[in-house]
């Protein structure tokens, strides 16, 4: 037996507690414990812990030792306070059983309220507040809570018995409903538990607590709150507190209601108590959406001092948490009593405003500022609108289907579906959809985390629907009143215009318009968001990291500047090539590259006194004029190419990757040259054509490759057809030369692609520096240039210490790092194996969207400590798409990377994530 003194803490009172205890008391019971200890008016309650929670679900569904005995010795302690008594007749005490975790879940765990009723109870409460349709409401809303929650009914069998009671009664909303109707849905509730169960509904008080404690330990673990926790990336380990709080009464009568109110707005980040109230409702009926509630400042007319301690109390928690605070409270017969205070769940735009806004009030410093908005957030505000000029067209058109609340901002356009669960078949099928809903629940999160927007024709701002699309960053028009969802149907519409499930819609968040079907989207200017341009330059004065961009034409190059881009870490030059006037000259260089290649070799084996001769005719061959003609045309377009570029970026580094591809991806493909040559030779006519095809398709069939991406490619490229890799060094060190002339400093940096061992760079770096020195000695001319490589290659990283003595910089191509390490083709595997493996957990994450540090992060952290041994001054930067991934970059700046370089439209995030992994590395080196 363990003795008292040692026996494990499972239950604390309010008064225990403080706001430090999150992991202990999840954040919604540290939050009530702070609140009680400052004085503020919160009902009296206590906490079971997540440790117990833990401790139930491993051990197969049993209380852990004592926590049952604590349970009840803390229910005295409420008794005591409170001067009610548990399961009495005369005075009851009801209390609410209610989850949460460490991190805000809203609305995915379960909750009781009303707890304790049963017939004699009811009686009691009845008496005792002298109104009887107030107490077989709240019987009522026990049941069905109860039923749903702990006893695992269909909420449709208590809403279809509530609906027949209104149609009876002739009324639409259930405030509306006698004491002697809600009497009869009571009972029939109680019929339905029955016939569900085949048991009766629980009356004992103590066991109907003991099963709610179970159903929020189990709720844990509920697909919604697994699926949120999936998107959310919260640890599964962490387990939920259950609150158990003393009830207090909104549904008592006019003087009576509930509601949300956020000390700031949480989707403009507007200074000003924002939120929605009910009266004669309970904090369900809000959150819920099942009612569309009214303003928060209908309070201040109806009840002004109320309001005022309201707006009082919101300052108080604002300035005590120092962050913008979701507060839950009931009024009861006119006194205010505060149940919840949480961090608020808040739109990108209202995250960057209010720490923006925050710094400038003197409640947090820049450092936490930068450290308050999500490197995701920022991805949010930089997706697009909707154009105003198609919006206004769509409006004369007739488009302009409803409009409801704005309650979470941005653009949505998909295709309607009525399901959560259709919206996750449709979207994993890969079309765009929009949920549309009479009201969300907690169990519609899955289909929510897939749909581009959510629709909903009941609800506030303040409903579930609103604060988990908010969370999630989707856009939501909630409380839709003209909307009718007739989910047999599969249909929906406004005033007798109906759209059926799969007709295409287009929904705004930031204004509430609802829209028939798709609205033409703008890129939001960045010029524009002042607060997040204030934001990254604070993140640029804490950061350490440098952020640069992959772009390979000017305007990329523009775009990526105008982000806050500090260099190019990635130009490609074979997109160049693909483009449509220059792919005909880039084939004629490969068609004939290697004839020309032969006779310019067989040249190159004469005595050196025969040379010249040798070469005046070669260079009438055939083969060789239309490559040297092709190379030619290529070079001028090229420097071009690398002038525009360099010109925009104006001194950045720039570092421009020599072809890489393999060659035949430039040519026609083997099924369709094969198929053209059968339907010529049918047609009996075009004998040049027919000749040219089968040349074409005799060089295809010569470069064609088992595995191209581990074939003729890369350095490889180089070594073989040198004049390649030489005309692209004369390209750019022309352009920078150019450039120069005009007084405009440039940084090119040269990178030699595939290199997986030294001797590889050694040769081709050789041929290139004669080249250069060729260039500059024509131009008279000294040009700044360095030549590095792309570590992308496993041998190249292991064998780094020798590859540094030939390069001034390593670029880690993370992309080709992680298919070579991980034996995975990208483009095969997303669509065939990959994707289950991750849902499977056979992998954590998908490890081209997020570094493999166990595996390919140590690579690279041996690459970077044996380059840097034999060259302290060598560059080290990452070009993969990991490079604009947040939990990559704080790997990047652990291991002494000096840039990271990302596609511009991340650029943004990356500055913030950069500034965020130093203020970690700060925090734990403390």
């Amino acid at each position: 037996m363990v003795s008292a003194a040692t026996e494990t803490k499972w239950v604390y009172l309010f008064n225990e507690g403080n706001a430090s205890m999150r992991d202990l008391l999840g954040g919604k019971g540290a939050g009530l414990a702070e609140m009680s200890n400052v004085g503020l008016p919160v009902p009296p309650g206590f906490t079971i812990t997540t440790t117990a929670c833990i401790a139930y679900t491993t051990s197969g569904g049993v209380f852990p030792p004592g926590m049952w005995e604590q349970t009840l010795k803390a229910l005295h302690a409420i008794e005591q306070a409170t001067g009610k008594r548990f399961g009495d007749r005369q005075n009851p005490l009801l209390v609410s059983v209610r989850s949460g975790a460490k991190f805000s879940m809203p609305g995915m765990m379960d909750t009781v309220l009303n707890l304790g009723l049963n017939e004699e109870t009811l009686q009691g409460l009845s008496a005792l507040t002298g109104n009887p349709r107030f107490a077989y409401d709240a019987w009522r809303r026990f049941i069905q809570m109860f039923g749903k929650v702990v006893l695992d009914l269909p909420a449709e069998r208590f809403e279809a018995i509530l609906d027949e009671a209104k149609r009876t009664a002739g009324v639409r909303l259930d405030t509306e409903l006698t004491a002697d109707a809600l009497r009869h849905v009571a009972e029939r509730y109680l019929d339905a538990v029955r016939a569900e169960t085949g048991k009766e509904f629980p009356r004992d008080p103590f066991e109907q607590l003991r099963l709610a404690i179970e159903a929020v330990f189990l709720s844990w673990n509920n697909p919604r709150a697994v699926a949120y926790r999936e998107f959310n990336k919260i640890p599964h380990d962490l387990g939920t507190a259950v609150n158990v709080q003393t009830m207090v009464f909104g549904n008592l009568g006019d003087d009576s209601g509930s509601g949300v109110a956020f000390t700031r707005n949480p989707s403009t980040g507007e200074r000003r108590l924002y939120g929605e109230i009910l009266f004669n409702a309970q904090g369900e009926d809000v959150v819920a959406g099942i009612r569309t509630p009214k303003r928060i400042d209908e309070l201040e007319v109806e009840f002004p001092v109320l309001y005022q301690q309201l707006v009082e109390i919101a300052n108080r928690l604002e300035h005590h948490y120092r962050d913008a605070q979701d507060i839950e409270f009931t009024i009861e017969r006119g006194k205010l009593y505060i149940l919840q205070t949480r961090a608020a769940k808040r739109t990108a735009d209202a995250a960057v405003r209010i720490a923006v806004d925050m710094v400038g009030e003197g409640l947090i410093t820049k450092q936490e500022a930068v450290q308050r908005v999500e490197p995701e957030q920022v991805v949010q505000i930089l997706l697009p609108r909707f154009d105003e000029t198609a919006k206004a067209a769509a409006i004369a058109e007739g488009r302009l289907l409803a409009k409801g609340l704005n309650a979470s901002p941005g653009a949505a356009t998909g295709v309607a579906v009525l399901t959560a669960d259709k919206a996750v078949e449709w979207a994993h099928r890969g079309r765009r959809v929009v949920l549309v809903r009479p009201e969300t629940n907690p169990d519609d999160v899955h289909g929510m985390i897939v749909a581009e927007g959510v629709l909903t024709a009941r609800g506030g701002a303040t409903s579930h629907a609103a604060v988990v699309a908010r969370g999630l960053g989707k856009p939501c028009v909630a409380g839709t009143e003209a909307l009718n969802v007739d989910l047999e149907a599969s249909t929906f519409g406004v005033d007798g215009r109906i759209l059926h499930e799969g007709d295409e819609l287009s929904i705004d968040g930031t204004t509430g318009e609802v829209f028939i079907g798709r609205i033409p989207t703008i890129d939001r200017p960045f010029a524009e968001l002042t607060d997040l341009r204030t934001l990254l330059g604070w993140a640029d004065e804490i950061r350490r990291l440098g952020v640069w961009a992959n772009a390979d034409y000017p305007r990329d190059a523009d775009r990526a500047v105008q982000f806050g881009a500090e260099g190019i870490g990635l130009c490609r030059t074979e997109h160049m090539f693909f483009e449509e006037e220059r792919l005909p000259v880039v084939r004629q260089l490969i068609l004939n590259a290697r004839a020309a290649q032969a006779e310019l070799e067989r040249v190159e084996a004469l005595p050196a006194s025969e040379r010249p001769a040798a070469l005046a005719v070669a260079r009438q061959h055939e083969a060789v004029r239309l490559y040297r003609e092709a190379i030619e045309q290529l070079e001028r377009v090229q420097t071009d190419d690398f002038r525009g570029i360099l010109r925009v970026m104006a001194g950045r580094p720039t570092v421009i990757r020599l072809l890489d591809p393999p060659l035949h991806e430039f040519l026609p493909r083997h099924e369709d040259l094969v198929r053209r040559i059968e339907q010529v030779e049918r047609e009996g006519s075009g004998t040049d054509e027919l000749a040219e095809l089968r040349a074409t398709l005799a060089t295809v069939e010569e470069l064609r490759e088992a595995n191209p991406m581990l074939g003729l490619r890369g350095c490889r490229l180089g070594i073989l057809y040198p004049d390649i890799y030489a005309m692209q060094v004369r390209a750019i060190l022309n352009a920078a030369g150019d450039l120069i002339a005009e007084r405009i400093p440039v940084h090119a940096e040269i990178m030699i692609p595939l290199v997986g061992h030294v001797n590889e760079l050694k040769l081709v770096r050789e041929r290139l520096e004669a080249v250069a020195r060729d260039v500059q000695e024509k131009r008279r001319l000294q040009i700044p240039y360095q030549f590095g490589t792309m570590i992308e290659v496993p041998r190249a990283a292991l064998t780094a210490g020798e590859i540094a003595q030939y390069a001034e910089f390593f670029s880690f191509g993370t992309n080709d790092l992680t298919q070579m390490t991980m034996a995975i083709s990208r483009d095969d595997a997303e669509g065939k194996f990959l994707l289950h493996y991750v849902n499977r957990k056979v992998l954590p994450f998908n490890p081209f969207q997020q570094l493999d540090q166990a595996g390919v992060g140590k690579l690279i952290a041996l690459a970077v400590q044996e380059g840097r041994r034999v060259k302290p001054s060598l560059q080290l930067g990452v070009c993969g798409e990991h490079g604009g991934d947040p939990a990559s970059i704080a790997f990047f700046h652990a291991n002494g990377l000096d840039y990271v370089s990302c596609s511009p439209f991340r650029v943004p995030v990356a500055r913030l994530a950069a500034a965020q992994a130093a203020l970690s590395a700060r925090e734990r080196d403390r």
